[in-house]
């Protein structure tokens, strides 16, 4: 049983820190002064702060899979609710392909919420008067974690492209030391969607007794063809862009622009469906009667243009490379190893896909379903109506968040 299921709901924020501006360890967030609720009425998460932490250096390198190696490794990260004293209460958030560290709660002097904040927060499935949930930005991202246009220690330039490619492992390697930063030894749940339900897969094949429960939704062990050809073209774009200069763009002061808007624009109709566009745009046009342009008119065009543009001020194109291309290899059922670790394992899976995503549809879930159960791990799996697509696991379809909710009071 978990202790003090009724915790003060807490505000995280960055704790005091130390010559190396790094907080220290174990790290819980500060209560908020006369808030007390012992019910669990769901409500937001108020103020938080991203806080940061050296989790690997030249003495204690990132040692990765395929061989090379990272001699510093920067972590963002939030945390949301409190660390219970036998540390057995901690929810770790893994996001997806251009996802970040802000899951929950408000920045000061910002408006926009964090990414994930419909479902973490109190009295929300994932419930901070009850758990402590940490959310990471992912190896190879460019919102505050280690990635293609950090610093390399060796040459005190940019990586660019001699970033090494990454294996999912890599992003464990990392999520596993933030959880020792925190003085967590084992996970509650791990939770992600899309790409995050990946890396709770993972997590569980490289450490069978570190997770006691794991949710992935609308998530693959392995891409279709399709998906592979689709980051194949959006990586074409970017890498085609006369302003991509190698990968050095920031060199010169500029960034591919257009190539990385068409990839964003392209992906971003496969996150969504033939019915949710319909229905929030259809037939719309800017001008009337049988005019005609080559210029956006439909109101389609002009939201996925917006959602080009939106990209380019909050995503880095080398990340994008480089996480496309970890998706692409990403086939643990493949590795010899896995069988033998998920038949010692005692976690319990829960795998929900929605019948409208054709990104990461259902035959997809239903293939790694099966992969787990022959190797004797129990799964409960479940297709969901939505309207929504592959972006259904960001918003509240009928019965996912109930669905998540019970599995976590399970």
């Amino acid at each position: 049983m978990l202790a003090r299921p009724h915790a003060r709901p807490t505000i995280p924020v960055a704790s005091a820190r130390g010559a190396d501006g790094c907080p220290p360890a174990p790290l819980a967030a500060r209560r908020r002064p006369g808030a007390w609720d012992h019910g669990a009425v769901a409500g937001p998460i108020e103020y938080v702060e991203t806080q940061r932490v050296v989790l690997f250096d030249e003495g204690d390198p990132l040692l990765l899979r395929g061989g090379g190696r990272l001699d510093r490794v920067e972590v963002a990260y939030e945390t949301y609710g409190e660390l219970s004293p036998e540390r057995d209460n901690v929810i770790f958030v893994c996001h997806a392909l251009t996802g970040h560290a802000h899951a929950a709660g408000l920045h000061l002097g910002h408006k926009k919420r964090g990414w994930w904040d419909n479902i973490i927060g109190p009295g929300k499935p994932l419930d901070t008067d009850r758990f402590f949930v940490v959310a990471p930005n992912i190896l190879g991202g460019c919102s505050g974690t280690t990635g293609p246009l950090s610093t390399d220690p060796a040459t005190g330039e940019p990586y660019y492209l001699d970033f090494p490619l990454l294996h999912m492992s890599d992003l464990v390697a990392v999520h596993r030391r933030l959880m020792r930063h925190l003085g967590a030894e084992r996970l509650y749940a791990g939770v992600g969607g899309s790409l995050g339900g990946m890396q709770v897969l993972q997590w569980v094949i490289d450490a069978p007794d570190e997770v006691e429960r794991a949710v992935v939704v609308a998530a693959s062990s392995r891409l279709t063809t399709e998906n592979i050809a689709f980051s194949s073209v959006a990586r074409t774009a970017i890498m085609s862009d006369p302003e991509f200069h190698g990968g050095r763009y920031a060199e010169h002061g500029t960034v591919p622009r257009l190539g990385q808007k068409v990839a964003r624009m392209m992906a971003h109709i496969t996150y969504v469906s033939d019915q949710s566009l319909d229905t929030k745009f259809g037939h719309r046009r800017d001008t009337v009667g049988d005019e005609m342009t080559l210029q956006p008119d439909f109101a389609v065009e002009h939201y996925l243009q917006h959602q080009g543009d939106v990209f380019l001020d909050r995503f880095d194109a080398l990340s994008y490379l480089y996480l496309t291309r970890l998706l692409d290899y990403f086939n643990p059922f493949a590795d010899p190893w896995t069988a033998e670790r998920l038949a010692t394992t005692s976690t319990r899976f829960q795998v929900t896909s929605f019948d409208s995503d054709w990104r990461f549809d259902t035959r997809q879930s239903l293939a790694m379903v099966e992969q787990l159960e022959r190797c004797g791990v129990d799964v409960d799996f479940e297709e969901l109506s939505s309207p929504f697509g592959h972006d259904s696991f960001l918003l509240q379809p009928p019965g996912y968040h109930d669905r998540v909710a019970r599995f976590l009071k399970g």
